[in-house]
């Protein structure tokens, strides 16, 4: 009994490229709760981890300007309720 087997090189992708998908990824998945909460912490990550995506030539490119996108608009939303605050972010007491 004889099997054929396929004999394909396997090629993989650099670390770089898989970590630069990864760092797309991970900015857009901070980016969306960031605006709803913690937005001047989740805003500026997503920010950094999708320029440092796209700086190392991610393949999912659409996906870290979304990040960059969503990170952006959460410091926007930051921005604009502590304006409408008038400056205090958080008051405790009455």
């Amino acid at each position: 009994m004889s099997t054929a087997t396929d004999h394909r090189p396997v090629t993989r992708r650099p670390a770089a490229a898989v970590e630069a998908d990864n760092l797309a990824v991970a900015s857009f998945l901070l980016g969306l709760p960031g605006l709803l909460i913690f937005n001047i912490v989740l805003g500026p990550l997503a920010i950094t981890l999708a320029t440092l995506a796209l700086v190392r030539g991610t393949r999912r490119r659409g996906r870290a300007v979304l990040g960059l996108v969503l990170g952006i608009a959460a410091l926007a939303i930051f921005t604009a309720t502590t304006i409408s605050a008038h400056g205090v972010i958080m008051e405790f007491g009455s």
